[in-house]
């Protein structure tokens, strides 16, 4: 088992990159996630409203990349601002229509459910056989799902379903342990990257998962990842 890719989100619900490494704290990936886009009243943008969330469509069309002091938010017309530039918060509220502004995490993590997300190759094939491949014929794409870390496992079912309670080792130096499935939400059918839009993913986890899909691990020892490191349990 090992790391096929490393991906970081550092505006949460914009879409993000994929690293060869990343140094990965108690927080999770560093900058992952880190900033958001916020509404007047203080909610995060998201493609689902809730008590903390606020469905904002188009943030799917913003492309986010990490930066020393602040992410760099690259609009649909190739503009890129820093996402501390009150300039680029009026071009982004402008694309998405609606008044934003950036804003790094406080107090409240923007995390959904946990540090660090994971995801195998062979549950992709196992959705992928429950009728979840893409409408053009190409395997279900990964980013689809946004899981920082995609492990490949051989076969097709769903290992992770074993794994929550257990300790993974990832590389030479971090320690995950696997705290419970990642349960889903309809962001996985928006079309996001070269994943087009689709209205049957969640339904088919619905039907078959119980809603899940991936799981959610906290930092045991804080390290760092990078594609090819193999994982191993403890």
């Amino acid at each position: 088992m090992n790391i096929v890719e490393v991906r970081r989100y550092p505006v949460k619900s914009l879409l993000g990159e994929v690293v060869q490494a990343s140094e990965v704290g108690k927080r999770g990936l560093a900058g992952d996630r880190l900033w958001a886009v916020r509404d007047p009243d203080g909610k995060l943008g998201s493609g689902k409203s809730t008590r903390r969330f606020r469905r904002m469509p188009g943030l799917f069309q913003l492309q986010a990349y990490a930066a020393e002091s602040a992410p760099i938010v690259e609009l649909p017309d190739g503009r890129r601002f820093a996402a501390d530039d009150p300039a680029g918060h009026r071009a982004v509220g402008e694309a998405i229509g609606r008044t934003v502004t950036l804003a790094p995490e406080t107090t409240v993590p923007h995390h959904d459910e946990g540090q660090v997300s994971l995801l195998t190759t062979a549950s992709l094939r196992g959705l992928t056989e429950l009728g979840g491949g893409e409408s053009d014929g190409r395997a279900l794409d990964p980013g689809r799902f946004r899981a920082n870390l995609l492990l490949d496992v051989a076969g097709n079912g769903f290992p992770e379903d074993n794994w929550p309670g257990r300790q993974l080792c990832v590389g030479p130096e971090v320690v995950l342990r696997i705290v419970r499935p990642l349960t889903r939400c309809v962001m996985i059918d928006m079309a996001q990257g070269p994943a087009g839009e689709r209205n049957d993913l969640l339904k088919i986890l619905a039907e078959h998962r119980e809603m899940t899909f991936g799981v959610v691990a906290s930092v045991e020892q804080p390290g760092r990842v990078a594609i090819g490191d193999v994982c191993s349990w403890a």
